[in-house]
């Protein structure tokens, strides 16, 4: 992965609005899976953590890596133009326990036993369907940095206070944290960089992905509002500086869908109609630059209109669905100045941009009422 054209540092520079501590003084008080499960099938605004209490909860808070809400450029990201992209301060943390192998176990794996325990919140089914793709991925990261091997046992327990749902980024949340896991439990990873975090986390995506983009592990790694590229090379990314504050809120279908077949239909399409596709990607080139200006300015205005155009695009592209419009229509009329879906599509998320807190609070009582999970959040 190319290194970020500034010097950034791991910690959220988007914070729920909601009380929570920074990210460097919260660790995940992990949940039972059951707990976590029953947590995430509630409409909530807000993802709260426990306050560091020891060094193992220091520790873990090291491991952090965010989630993320797509401005403009899902699936157009793919084919090498810019997107801008917030990261949330919702996390996914992970630790290792390290130790030998049982003396009778006949595990032949190049990385060993691996055992995982998963404790992150999330939509329901999301985990059951993400299963195959989340072991692939976990290996990936795990052979990237040559490690374990026979004869070991690594227990590796993910948790944090990021809801795992289609359009967030958990897949690249959790390989990045896997990876930051990596560099706090063995020694000879300590100096790990964070361009060297999300060079990992980008190989675990393609578990989940296939071809990556990269946009959502180095969201996961950075934080921040980002714009990013994809090129023949390394992709190109840079922290975005705004004016004031946006506040957005973002809501879940309760639909988990997957990237890889979704991405895979959009290359289809394009293949069978070229012109087609190249009109829309025109158009999203067009929406961009202008949604960038936007940024910079502090239009808010412009920015939600923008949105709005950005979403009939991805309509267009056919990886909208009934309940995401549904949503989108929704927030809008509560007073939102902007809507549209973000990550994959056919399910997954949306997100509003809600210009004061009245309108924040307003969209959000508005989305609860046929949305499954609720949040708010600003990008700063």
């Amino acid at each position: 992965m190319a290194p970020s054209t500034e010097d950034t540092t791991p910690e959220a520079t988007v914070a729920e609005t909601t009380p929570a501590a920074p990210a460097e003084e919260t660790a995940a008080k992990r949940p039972s899976e059951e707990e976590a499960e029953n947590s995430a099938k509630k409409a909530k605004v807000d993802d709260s953590a426990a306050p560091a209490v020891d060094a193992d909860a220091e520790r873990l808070a090291k491991t952090h890596a965010y989630g993320k809400l797509i401005l403009f450029g899902e699936h157009f990201v793919v084919y090498k133009v810019p997107a801008l992209v917030g990261a949330v301060a919702a996390y996914t943390d992970c630790s290792i326990k390290l130790e030998d192998a049982p003396a009778d176990s006949k595990d032949e794996s190049p990385t060993g036993i691996v055992e995982v325990i998963d404790n992150r919140p999330a939509v329901p089914n999301y985990k059951t369907k993400k299963a195959e793709e989340g072991k692939k991925a976990i290996d990936l990261v795990l052979n990237h940095f040559k490690i374990f091997g026979k004869g070991k046992k690594a227990t590796l327990t993910f948790g944090g206070n990021l809801t795992c749902a289609s359009g967030i980024g958990a897949s690249a949340a959790q390989v990045v944290a896997l990876a930051r896991a990596v560099k706090e439990t063995l020694p000879e990873f300590a100096k790990l960089t964070d361009d060297e975090v999300n060079a990992a986390g980008y190989e675990g995506e393609k578990g989940y992905h296939g071809t990556p983009s990269g946009i959502d592990n180095t969201a996961a790694t950075f934080g921040g509002l980002l714009k990013f590229q994809r090129t023949d090379a390394d992709p190109i990314f840079e922290k975005k500086t705004i004016k004031e504050p946006i506040r957005i809120v973002y809501a879940s279908t309760g639909i988990t869908s997957s990237t890889t077949e979704v991405v895979g239909d959009v290359k289809a399409k394009k293949e069978a109609d070229p012109a087609w596709f190249d009109d829309l990607l025109k158009k999203y080139c067009e929406v961009a630059t202008k949604g960038e200006k936007a940024l910079e300015d502090g239009d808010t205005a412009l920015l939600g209109s923008l949105l709005n155009e950005n979403h009939k695009l991805l309509q267009d592209l056919t990886v909208s669905c009934k309940e995401l419009d549904t949503l989108v229509d929704a927030a809008r009329a509560a007073g939102a100045v902007g809507a549209k879906m973000s990550g994959t599509g056919r399910g997954g998320l949306m997100l509003a941009l809600t210009p004061t807190e009245e309108i924040q609070n307003a969209v959000a009582e508005a989305l609860e009422k046929i949305a499954p999970q609720v949040w708010k959040t600003s990008f700063q």
